[in-house]
């Protein structure tokens, strides 16, 4: 079990890829959350934050190879459509 942080963890993700100019890949990601918190998070914990705020609107996550995604903060203003809406 991590130890306890104050922050929540989707709060550091979005704070790590804002540093970022809003723009990450996982891997970079990982190794940020590793810097911050000590330990990594497990896959499932990152997959579960990034949902929530992919659900929220709050940043977009796409598939850029098998096993790479770039995460993205939506800013104000705009926002991503899912697969047929127009």
């Amino acid at each position: 079990m991590a130890p306890w942080n104050p922050l929540p963890l989707k709060n550091l993700i979005v704070a790590i890829v804002k540093k970022r100019r809003g723009i990450i890949l996982d891997d970079e990601l990982k190794r940020a959350l590793k810097k911050e918190l000590g330990t990594e998070p497990s896959e499932g914990e990152l997959n579960q934050a990034l949902m929530q705020l992919e659900i929220n609107g709050l940043v977009h996550v796409s598939q850029i190879t098998k096993t790479k995604r770039r995460i993205e903060v939506i800013e104000e203003g705009h926002e991503f459509l899912a697969v047929d809406e127009d």
